[in-house]
């Protein structure tokens, strides 16, 4: 018998005339895919207050393939909201989702959470935040440590977890029943790189040309953007023959120009506005990209580095916790040591001199890739829960 799924998501939604939505994207893609997968109704809970979708479009709510139930801004989610549905998949992440234990066990339906982002990365957001005070960050990260406590007694009463990224999936390995890991990332089957595309670079490499680094994503100093402006500028005083390529925008973007600039960059690196994920960048990434150098600080699962592999191109990035034991299974590219620019100029020159080495971590990146496409994370995530309600 079909069962009936409600989702507690984090995604933005405009409500428009005529019952219409605006809703981003890659989200509704998503959403595709979760009703291919799972044999019976899904109904979305969203959340009002978003202004703006950067990547959004406008949808009749009554011809999408699942229902769409609006809760206002701060509305928690309770037992009452998904009491007509046979299973409920809550956001660990959102703690308006964080219900107490007694509740979950005796709601009527088997209630399972998602995870994503770690303990360590909450606090670490809040530090790095230059908009609070020291007293608003003493009280922000007080209450963050009250969230985590309620965090971990839902999961332990919850009947299932699903962990994006190895740094969630440790972190709470030992709390409730059912857990499994995904790799969360946009690579269907069809946008993997090719073979002519994979022997286009290994030429390339090892003809001697210029090596062609690439960086995609928010440039915020949680990201650790400011990194990229030194370590270009470490490889042309040292006589490099790169080119860097960033695609992205931020608060850092304006002083990432003016160094370009001020520190006679124009012939490396090249600053652009994001473009379309599946239209341009990976198209660009699988064809005109060598490294990808990731400054990235957080431990959160950024789907950056699964989707990079998956176009043929191994990373450059600091050893943080996703990132390490990401490398340490898919051995497709290299780690320094956490914030340490001058590290990751040494490594880009050292393995400059060894360009079969990046041809070899190419070829390793696109394997891995591929055993954790798009469709099949799905395929796996619909599976476990599934699973869940035969108990």
């Amino acid at each position: 018998m079909p069962k009936k799924l409600a989702l507690f998501v984090s995604a933005p939604v405009i409500e428009t005339e005529n019952d219409g939505l605006i809703l981003d994207k890659k989200f509704v893609s998503g959403m595709a895919l979760h009703v291919q997968h799972w044999e019976g109704p899904i109904t979305c809970f969203i959340r009002r207050g978003a202004t703006e979708i950067p990547f959004g479009d406008k949808f009749d709510r009554s011809k999408l393939d699942f229902q769409i139930k609006i809760l206002d801004t701060q509305e928690r989610a309770s037992a009452e909201h998904f009491a007509d549905y046979d299973l409920a998949l809550l956001s660990g992440d959102s703690y308006l989702d964080l219900m107490s234990p007694q509740v979950i066990r005796e709601a009527k339906s088997t209630v399972a959470y998602s995870i994503e982002y770690i303990y360590e990365t909450r606090l670490q957001i809040i530090s790095l935040d230059k908009t609070r005070s020291l007293a608003k960050k003493i009280y922000a990260m007080a209450w963050t440590t009250a969230q985590e406590l309620k965090r971990r007694r839902a999961f332990s009463a919850a009947r299932g977890l699903q962990a994006n990224g190895y740094p969630a999936y440790a972190a709470y390995s030992k709390v409730g029943s059912s857990r499994m890991l995904y790799l969360d990332n946009r690579m269907r089957p069809s946008m993997f790189a090719t073979p002519g595309e994979m022997d286009a670079r290994r030429e390339h490499l090892l003809s001697g040309r210029t090596l062609r680094l690439i960086h995609s994503g928010r440039l915020e100093p949680l990201k650790g953007a400011q990194d990229l402006i030194p370590i270009a500028k470490l490889l042309a005083e040292r006589g490099i023959d790169f080119t860097l390529t960033i695609y992205g925008t931020g608060s850092l973007y304006g002083d990432i120009a003016a160094d370009i600039k001020a520190y006679g960059l124009e012939r490396h690196v090249f600053l652009n506005s994001p473009i379309d994920f599946e239209t341009e960048l990976v198209p660009l990434t699988r064809t005109t990209a060598d490294v990808f150098l990731s400054c990235h600080r957080q431990s959160d699962p950024s789907c950056t580095y699964l989707e990079t592999l998956g176009c043929g191109v191994p990373i450059m990035g600091y050893d943080n916790r996703m990132w390490s034991p990401l490398l340490t299974e898919s051995n497709a590219g290299w780690s320094v040591p956490l914030g340490n620019a001058t590290a990751m100029a040494d490594k880009l020159t050292a393995i400059n001199t060894d360009r079969m080495s990046i041809s070899t971590l190419a070829e390793n990146a696109l394997s891995f890739a591929r055993t954790w496409d798009f469709d099949t994370q799905f395929r796996m995530r619909m599976e476990h829960l599934a699973n869940l309600t035969q108990h």
